[in-house]
């Protein structure tokens, strides 16, 4: 059977991908420019990555914005990244509600302003209902947080006498994680060349396929993305598509 008559499209395809988005600040400062400048021009690319998900009809699309670990940067850089955060909610959330896309924020948002914690709720409020990619930005978020959280519940369950300890297992915890009503993650993509998950997605990402790629997070476009793709299909079909088979594919859509 040849690679093309093998591939026949959407059933190959992951439901979930998840993305590290690397190389904001190197990219900037190969430029000479600011490491803002990097994150400014990384918005592109996550427009350019929410319109090839969309595109590929996938279930879910997670990108890591803002780890638990990065305020630890300088103050400037951070003040800069949530500023960018409440003006891309604004610019963007009604575009992403006109084609039917849900938007959800995971992460711990106590540390976050009362306006910005208010203009998320608003965001996921208005998209609630869509029935489209779900698109999870991950801000203020670590896996560790993620576990912690959901060891919490259940030990407050068990502490009011609602639940026996015997009686949790790894789908009651899994049902305390953030993204557990969604699809698991099939690909994992991190931009910018290193190859480590930072305390994204620990237990979601248990059986996922990672990708690892050198290009830089503000250079990622369509093709990219497609090239990922295609290797995450080559690896669990266990035969290979190419890139420019992933494009035909969304090109295809209706």
């Amino acid at each position: 059977m040849s690679t093309t008559a093998a591939f026949d499209g959407q059933s190959q395809l992951p439901r979930h991908v998840a993305i590290i988005m690397d190389g904001n600040g190197r990219w900037a400062e190969q430029r000479g420019k600011l490491r803002v400048s990097g994150h400014k021009a990384g918005v592109k690319a996550v427009r350019d990555a929410v319109t090839f998900a969309y595109k590929l009809k996938l279930d879910a699309l997670t990108l890591f914005a803002f780890s638990s670990e990065n305020w630890r940067r300088p103050q400037d850089e951070v003040s800069a990244l949530m500023g960018l955060f409440v003006a891309v909610l604004g610019s963007e959330v009604r575009k992403l509600h006109r084609n039917n896309i849900r938007l959800r924020i995971i992460g711990d948002r106590s540390a976050f302003s009362a306006s910005l914690q208010g203009k998320i709720a608003d965001a996921e409020q208005l998209t609630a209902n869509n029935s489209g990619l779900t698109l999870n930005i991950a801000a203020n978020y670590g896996g560790r947080w993620d576990i912690t959280q959901a060891c919490r519940q259940l030990a407050e369950q068990v502490a009011g006498g609602d639940l026996l300890p015997e009686q949790i297992d790894e789908r009651l915890l899994g049902a305390h994680l953030t993204l557990a009503e969604q699809a698991p993650v099939d690909l994992l993509i991190r931009t910018g060349g290193e190859q480590r998950i930072s305390n994204f997605l620990l237990w979601q990402l248990a059986y996922a396929e990672l990708y690892f790629t050198p290009v830089l997070w503000p250079d990622f476009g369509e093709e990219s993305f497609s090239e990922a793709i295609a290797a995450f299909v080559g690896r669990e079909r266990r035969f290979g598509c190419t890139g420019a088979q992933i494009r035909a594919l969304v090109t295809k859509q209706p």
